[in-house]
């Protein structure tokens, strides 16, 4: 089974886009309930309710320039970059 962040490197069009959302929530999923440790984590999502999560995503677009700053690539492929997107909503800090 391939890792959340090898398929969110595949993302290129609306099906690997809707695959990786799909693998996203089952990532979530199983985070479920899990306790958050000092620092705030359930597991390695950083971010455990809608408003935190869309916060962080939110402040990652807005410090990295919708991520072309840490990937130019990204100003190309849009279905890559809203993936990305939604990833920094379970990382960024």
């Amino acid at each position: 089974m391939k890792e959340l962040h090898e398929i969110l490197d595949e993302v290129k069009d609306e099906k690997s886009f809707l695959e990786f959302a799909k693998s996203l929530m089952e990532d979530r999923e199983a985070h479920e309930g899990k306790p958050v440790n000092e620092v705030g984590f359930a597991g390695d999502w950083a971010n455990n309710d809608i408003s935190a999560f869309l916060g962080a995503a939110i402040a990652w677009a807005e410090d990295s320039d919708f991520g072309v700053l840490q990937d130019s690539t990204l100003e190309t492929n849009k279905w890559k970059q809203f993936a990305v997107f939604l990833y920094c909503g379970k990382i960024y800090e």
